[in-house]
């Protein structure tokens, strides 16, 4: 007995804090929905029971905002399975010249944060004053494009979740079992056939998963939809939240309610994707060597490059030169874009940006925050991993599953629920940078999982047993053997929960003080209380810092794929 509780301690200990960083919050949420209070300072308790939070659902703003969100949330989804899906399919399969563009381009606006693109794209396409719009109207063409609108929202939304689709599905057809395409084409079947009749039914799993994603994260999203939706008078589930939030009186429990539901359609969906993209009648790959011949698109060969390079300049190129001139334009607000050119340009404005005391402030936090995270969420998804596949411990499957319970709550909600269940807990954290950390290492746990996971899962555990069985102990085996083996996984973990915790914005978004601001808190703001030079400038800056970060990952990645092939 006293053995079986000394091997389940290490894993026990991991359990509670997982629960602590991921499943209390959530306790506190659902709490908060069925009560009248919820815990702040001096708070003596919970109220009593009360099922009226979820009466605002029925209201004509909690209504409204729900189809909003899915109304958008599906036409996200589409253009971003149109696009990221057809720009996988020409990467990954079609004769089509610059091939390795189209992959480029296929992944690149996922290294653009959600909020600097929308920031870009109320610039260029604002109905009144977007750049794109005093270009039409020097133009003499009478067309208007109004990005504060909900097909605004879908394009944008969409053209920077493609990139997920693009990753979901480019291994899907990359894979695919060319043999059923052949047959189909001795038998008569012409290209468009082939494509319509075997090709996309044999990638249902990958685009029914990544259509689901999509849907997820743009039903979840809190920048994108702040900055082109509230100028619309559009508001979403987490803009709806936002509000009863940060307005008098504030509305928490209500808020919690609008959680729940928000959470309860996030769940259906992850699990929905989760059982798409399981099936197994749709598997092709086998023992067989094969590798897909390209498909031929005969005239439609550099009509499909086109796109990859329109795409690239829409949702990278635009918005990129639009923050660069904003940014160093000595006219921001113009009629015409002559007067754009007619002011000069300047890198005064870039360079007092960056010297301000807010700035340096905001970077320096972020930074640490960044670091914090990225360490702790890889150490704790390093512990969880090793606990599922290198132990026979009954917590092990536990363990995964809170660690990817994030992913079906967004992330806004968690935030509200680490604020509540942190200010409950005797430890004085609001307030300092120490809660902002905690909550990004709570929201990117499913990625630092499944990353670690990975390359655990590549490395035979007999080296790890072998030194053990030769007297080394358990503890002294892992620190010697096993993580200098998973160090480009371990390396390359860092990495990505560093870029992602630049990025984060919703899960901080009512943890941070004037003192603890962040980099994403900062522009944001400065956006909404009309900085729009300042807000620019520390945008490129934000962008170059995710870019470096992001170009790091790619060489750590690209070693590790020598290791591999070295075998050194």
């Amino acid at each position: 007995m006293l053995t079986r509780v000394r091997r389940e301690l290490p894993s026990g200990v991991i359990g509670a804090l997982l629960a602590l960083l991921v499943a209390l919050p959530v306790a506190f949420i659902l709490v908060a929905a069925l009560t009248t209070e919820v815990p702040r300072p001096g708070s003596t308790g919970i109220g009593s029971f009360t099922t009226e939070n979820f009466a605002i659902l029925a209201t004509s703003n909690g209504l409204g905002s729900l189809l909003n969100s899915v109304v958008i949330g599906v036409g996200a989804a589409a253009v971003s399975l149109v696009v990221g899906a057809g720009l996988a399919f020409v990467a990954a399969r079609s004769d089509a010249p610059w091939r390795r563009f189209v992959f480029v381009a296929g992944m690149a606006p996922m290294f653009l944060p959600a909020i600097v693109g929308a920031l870009a794209w109320a610039l260029l396409a604002s109905p009144t004053s977007g750049y794109l719009n005093i270009a039409l109207r020097d133009l003499g063409i009478p067309i208007t494009v109004d990005v504060y609108s909900y097909a605004g929202l879908i394009f944008v939304l969409g053209i920077y979740y493609a990139p997920y689709t693009f990753m979901l599905t480019y291994n899907s057809f990359s894979m695919m079992n060319a043999d059923l395409e052949e047959a189909a084409s001795l038998h008569g079947a012409s290209l468009w056939r082939v494509l319509r009749t075997v090709t996309l039914p044999l990638a249902v799993p990958a685009l029914a998963g990544a259509a689901i994603l999509s849907f997820t994260l743009a039903l979840e999203n809190f920048p994108v939809n702040a900055i082109l939706g509230n100028p619309g008078g559009i508001d979403t589930l987490p803009t709806y939240i936002y509000e009863l939030m940060s307005t008098t009186p504030v509305r928490s429990n209500a808020a919690a309610g609008i959680a729940i539901a928000l959470t309860a359609a996030l769940v259906v969906a992850t699990y929905a994707q989760q059982r798409v993209v399981n099936r197994k009648r749709f598997t092709t790959l086998t023992g067989k060597g094969n590798r897909p011949r390209p498909v031929p698109l005969r005239w439609g060969r550099w009509l499909a490059t086109g796109f990859a390079v329109l795409y690239f300049v829409v949702s990278v190129v635009l918005p990129v030169l639009v923050l660069l001139l904003v940014a160093t334009s000595g006219s921001v607000y113009v009629n015409r874009i002559a007067d754009v050119f007619g002011g000069g340009f300047t890198a005064e404005r870039l360079i007092e940006a960056v010297g301000r005391s807010d700035f340096l402030t905001s970077t320096v936090n972020s930074v640490v925050v960044a670091v914090l995270a990225a360490v702790l969420g890889t150490s704790i998804a390093f512990a969880a991993s090793y606990v599922r596949y290198r132990t026979k411990s009954r917590l092990g499957q536990l363990l995964e599953q809170i660690s990817m319970l994030p992913l079906a709550i967004p992330q806004i909600v968690l935030g509200m629920g680490i604020l509540w269940a942190w200010l409950a807990l005797p430890f004085p954290v609001y307030g300092t940078l120490a809660i902002l950390a905690i909550a990004t290492v709570a929201v990117t746990m499913p990625q630092a999982y499944r990353s670690v996971s990975a390359s655990m899962m590549q490395l035979d555990a007999d080296l790890e047993n072998s030194a053990v069985v030769l007297g080394a102990r358990r503890f002294r085996a892992i620190r010697t053997i096993t993580v200098p083996l998973m160090r480009t996984g371990i390396v390359s973990t860092l990495l990505l929960l560093l870029m992602l915790g630049l990025r984060e914005m919703s899960a901080v978004l009512f943890l941070y003080t004037s003192d603890t601001r962040v980099l994403s808190i900062l522009v944001f703001h400065s956006f909404e209380n009309g900085s729009v030079s300042f807000s620019a400038a520390i945008s490129l800056v934000f962008v170059v810092v995710i870019a470096a970060i992001a170009i790091a990952a790619q060489v750590v990645g690209s070693r590790e794929r020598r290791f591999m092939d070295t075998g050194t």
